[in-house]
């Protein structure tokens, strides 16, 4: 049976895709800096993090589908931007993303790192640029610095590097995965929860889900890295190890790692229970089911 997250995925995604192509085909008229950016852009992401904002929006507000499609854009431009970073000789050092050579490895490292710059401040361009209410704007570039910022996705990612080949204890990694991956999918659904106008009840709901999702999502990768092979992944496995990162197999062991994920998406689905009576929350519920696949 055809689920409501299959159904949304056929048919926002290539709206997404056509909506980024054709967007970035006039951002600039530098010579090598505009098929960079789209390189990393256009290579096969899943497109999660816009997915779960038009999920928002579809749930409450389905007519502002047409409007939030620049934001949800947005979302996916600052996202690719900081898996440029990511990649990069002082980061990650990856030679493979999504089964293609990384940014740098494909441009340079200097073009790599104004891709992501590029992208970066692009990602504000098109939402402030976009046609929503101008308060609406405001409350979308406000979530979206807060939760990719210095409080949120880049304090994540130093923390990240400076703890490398330390020992976290279990809140410590806990912390820095709601920051460094769970806070941009924590902004993909508040911006979601704004564009539909959801009312503070509804919202305090959707913040919780949101956590746990993300970070299920983090464990149900750290798992991946350990169990997936190289094909299957798309990029270096066993990289975690090698790199001596915190992940939670290597804290809690595998089976442990595996109920922590199991326990994260309880957490979710028992969020979205406490959205008000006649909530249809099945959209919502299909994200939690794909991860426990």
């Amino acid at each position: 049976m055809t689920t409501k997250l299959a159904q949304l995925r056929a048919e926002m995604v290539p709206a997404l895709d056509s909506f980024l192509q054709m967007r970035l085909k006039r951002t600039t008229d530098t010579a090598v800096l505009p098929a960079a950016m789209t390189y990393s852009v256009m290579a096969g992401g899943k497109r999660l993090r816009p997915l779960l904002m038009l999920a928002v929006v579809q749930t409450f507000k389905p007519q502002a589908i047409p409007q939030a499609l620049p934001a949800a854009a947005a979302i996916e431009l600052l996202h690719t931007y900081s898996l440029i970073h990511d990649d990069l000789p002082a980061m990650d050092n990856d030679d493979l993303r999504r089964g293609l050579p990384t940014n740098h490895k494909k441009f340079g490292e200097a073009q790599a790192i104004l891709a992501g710059d590029g992208l970066l401040t692009l990602a504000f361009q098109w939402l402030a640029e976009s046609q929503l209410p101008a308060e609406t704007r405001i409350d979308l570039v406000q979530t979206l610095a807060v939760q990719a910022g210095p409080m949120g996705m880049v304090a994540g990612q130093s923390l990240d590097m400076l703890n490398q080949g330390k020992t976290l204890s279990l809140p410590e990694l806990q912390d820095l995965h709601r920051r460094k991956t769970g806070a941009l999918i924590k902004a993909s659904v508040l911006m979601g929860a704004k564009v539909a106008a959801v009312n503070e009840q509804r919202t305090a709901a959707l913040t919780t889900f949101a956590t746990q999702f993300g970070l299920a999502f983090q464990i149900r990768d750290d798992i991946l890295d350990v169990t997936a092979t190289t094909a299957e992944l798309g990029k270096p496995a066993h990289q975690d190890q090698a790199a001596e990162k915190n992940t939670y197999p290597g804290l809690l062991g595998l089976e442990g790692a595996r109920q922590a994920l199991t326990d994260a998406l309880a957490g979710a689905r028992q969020a979205l229970g406490q959205l008000v009576v006649g909530t249809d929350t099945t959209l919502l519920n299909d994200f939690i089911d794909w991860l426990e696949k």
